[in-house]
């Protein structure tokens, strides 16, 4: 008997943990943490995300508590709770200390400098500019110092360096205009990245905290965690509805913009499903819920942009890895113009210290690392706010360089589901009675055309009548009594084989055949009374949203579907598109996708994210259609539309390519600021104050820049 084996020493207890982080609002902060955390035992991973302020950390629990892990984030200078904890349960600091000690800062350098001018003794303006350096520098210098005792060297320490330098060369006024500058633009950049942050946070908010939950015979107000699957919720007019479910009773209009960005409200009923965070229109409903509030298809949308927002674009992978070598290469340039000139050529030691003290100031990259991710997740958040869920800025770059966009047909060029098309009639019997008749009998059947026929019915006003002994005919049709007449609904074959067709009918019928129609007969008493054609409807946007992708630049639309040739070429020419290839199986639309790729370059295939899961998975970027009501969909495209909104995609394109656009000004902006200032520096053009007015105002420029795609349209 094989002896059991040894049992470990140490229990370990897998964990996750994310925090909400105040004060990291760099890429060099994230730096500082990582240097803190790294040599924590215990400590399995960590990934930061500067935009949305989280800290997500794998340790083992049994070595490395998640108050360890916030502790350790404190001594940095920044502070950490756990994200399900709110910051007011933890010790805040006085929401006003920050502010009233920049006041105080600026308030002393004015009546210090103006002092200067009228001659005050310098006492008097040394005291004031050392109670503005005091007052300004409290925050950051502090900061300084963790990073400093790290070795890492961040702007806070940079600027330390330079307060401290313009100091030890009598630059009072100075270093006092360096501080209050320094600390009115990092509050000005902490409330500006604030903004973007509150973008995703505010998908939280659609979604209200408690629900009307009717219980033993009354309607109770309750914690929306408190409610179960399969409770009953009221939902009062102009209310938001608190979880997703399916409408038990009532009836109304629902405003769906939030999670669909559909711009009318949609009409629900018995059995339609309902979102969280959607709004009740005029009418009570009773929902059934069948989501608890973790598993909502609005939480899973936050979720899914919470994640997208921490992946990494191209251009910001190789913005951090620039930002990396230009740091300590400017640093070290500082010092090499801070001992040079003096040693080799005997030049003043006070003017060439300034000299890289000011480099030091230049020398920080934050508007250069700031320059993408504050573009990407404004994008992502706007884009969300509209209905179109993009999973990262990955796929988002990839979407603006898109060359090729294919269709599949069934349920994105059309409904996907059969609709009425054509009725015609044979004397004496009416549309209405040929429609009554037919949709009485179907009203037994679940087959999508009795499906079709009864929703027509139904929106022409068109009441039902009963139906006895009904009788599915297999492949052929239906048989039933309404009102006591003997009545059938069928093909032509059926018709044919009881003698009830006669030529007119049969000519009639054969000219409502074509372009892909279905055509079924109805008889009463033996008697033909009216012929109905179905098809699949056409999306009325389809062709709009088709021209505007060819006005924004794609060079080629191209139709793939497994129907058959006629049907697919009156789809396509009815939506402008010339590419269509017809009766393709997955493997046939794969085998497309690649072709389309090796003509045209990038590729994007718009689908309905399962049965064209090959051809999304091979293509660019794949893009589901509805997908609000869709998990899979959620889950596996690049792209997911919400809505069933073509107009959606031509304004995921552009958004992509003003997001690009966006992310190179940027960038451009950040170099170009920094390659005039080192220039003037090396020159002696540039002071201190000039040199942090730069730096900071790159940052706040390319962060100002970024937000306006949460407004682009």
């Amino acid at each position: 008997m094989p002896s059991p084996a040894p049992a470990c020493p140490v229990c370990e207890i897998h964990a996750e943990s994310v925090f909400r982080v105040e004060g990291m609002d760099c890429h060099e902060e994230v730096a500082i943490l990582e240097r803190r955390l790294k040599p924590l035992k215990g400590l399995e991973g960590m990934s930061a995300d500067v935009v949305g302020g989280t800290l997500r950390v794998s340790h083992d629990a049994a070595q490395l508590s998640a108050a360890a892990i916030a502790e350790a984030v404190n001594a940095t200078g920044m502070r950490a709770w756990l994200e399900h904890d709110t910051a007011s349960s933890i010790s805040v600091r006085p929401g006003g200390a920050r502010e009233a000690f920049l006041a105080a800062s600026g308030a002393a350098v004015a009546a210090g400098i103006a002092l200067e001018w009228f001659d005050a003794p310098p006492a008097v303006t040394g005291a004031l500019f050392a109670v503005s350096i005091a007052a300004g520098g409290w925050y950051w210098a502090r900061r300084a110092w963790s990073a400093a005792r790290l070795f890492a060297l961040d702007i806070n320490t940079l600027m330390l360096l330079a307060v401290a330098g313009a100091i030890a060369i009598g630059e009072l006024s100075e270093a006092a205009t360096v501080t209050v500058l320094f600390a009115l633009a990092q509050w000005i950049e902490s409330r500006n990245m604030e903004r973007a942050r509150l973008a995703i946070r505010g998908l939280m908010e659609l979604s209200p905290n408690e629900a009307l939950v009717h219980r033993d015979g009354r309607d109770v107000r309750v914690p929306v965690e408190s409610v179960a699957v399969g409770d009953l919720l009221v939902v009062r007019p102009g209310e938001k509805i608190p979880l997703d479910g399916a409408v038990e009773a009532g009836e109304s209009e629902v405003n769906q913009a939030p999670i669909t960005g559909e711009s009318l409200p949609v009409g629900k009923g018995p059995g339609d499903e309902v979102f969280a965070g959607t709004i009740n229109g005029r009418g009570a409903l009773t929902v059934r819920v069948t989501h608890l509030r973790g598993d909502t298809t609005l939480a899973r949308i936050i979720n899914l942009v919470e994640h997208a927002q921490s992946e990494r674009a191209p251009s910001q992978t190789f913005v951090e890895r620039f930002a990396r070598v230009y740091t300590p290469a400017v640093v070290g340039l500082a010092a090499v113009v801070a001992v040079a000139p003096p040693l080799i050529f005997a030049e003043p030691w006070s003017a060439w210290v300034y000299r890289a003290l000011v480099f030091l100031v230049i020398s920080c990259p934050c508007a250069l690392v700031l320059s993408t991710p504050v573009s990407i997740v404004s994008a992502l958040a706007g884009a969300a706010k509209k209905g179109v869920l993009i999973k990262g800025g990955r796929h988002l770059e990839m979407l603006g360089r898109v060359r090729c966009v294919a269709f599949d047909k069934t349920g994105t060029l059309t409904h996907g589901t059969p609709a009425v098309a054509d009725v015609r009639t044979v004397a004496p019997w009416t549309r209405a009675g040929v429609l009554r008749l037919a949709g009485s009998i179907e009203s037994r059947s679940e087959h999508p055309i009795g499906r079709a026929i009864r929703r027509a019915a139904r929106d022409e006003g068109v009441e039902m009548a009963p139906c006895e002994a009904y009788q599915a005919l297999p492949g052929l049709g239906a048989a039933a009594e309404v009102e006591g007449v003997p009545a059938v609904i069928g093909s032509r074959r059926l018709f044919e084989e009881r003698g009830w067709s006669s030529a007119a009918v049969e000519a009639a019928a054969e000219g409502m055949a074509g372009n892909g129609r279905t055509v079924v007969l109805v008889a009463a008493d033996g008697k033909t009374a009216g012929i109905i054609a179905v098809a699949d409807a056409m999306r009325q946007t389809g062709r709009e949203a088709i021209g505007l992708l060819r006005r924004a630049g794609i060079a080629h639309v191209a139709m793939l579907t497994g129907d058959h040739a006629s049907t697919a070429e009156r789809i396509g020419a009815a939506m402008d598109v010339t590419d269509v290839r017809a009766g393709l199986l997955p493997e046939g639309k794969l085998a497309a996708i690649r072709d389309l790729k090796a003509a045209h370059g990038a590729v994007a295939m718009v689908g309905d994210g399962v049965n064209d899961a090959p051809a999304l998975a091979a293509a660019d970027v794949g893009i589901a259609m509805g997908a609000a009501g869709s998990d899979a969909a959620l889950e596996t495209a690049d792209v997911a539309l919400m809505s069933d909104e073509l107009l959606r995609i031509p304004y995921a394109v552009r958004l992509s390519r003003s997001t690009v656009r966006n992310i190179q000004v940027n960038i451009a902006v950040s170099l170009g600021l920094k390659a005039i200032f080192l220039a003037l520096a090396a020159l002696g053009m540039a002071t201190l104050w000039m040199a942090v007015v730069a730096d900071m105002g790159a940052s706040l420029l390319v962060i100002a820049n970024g937000l306006r795609l949460l407004r682009y349209d």
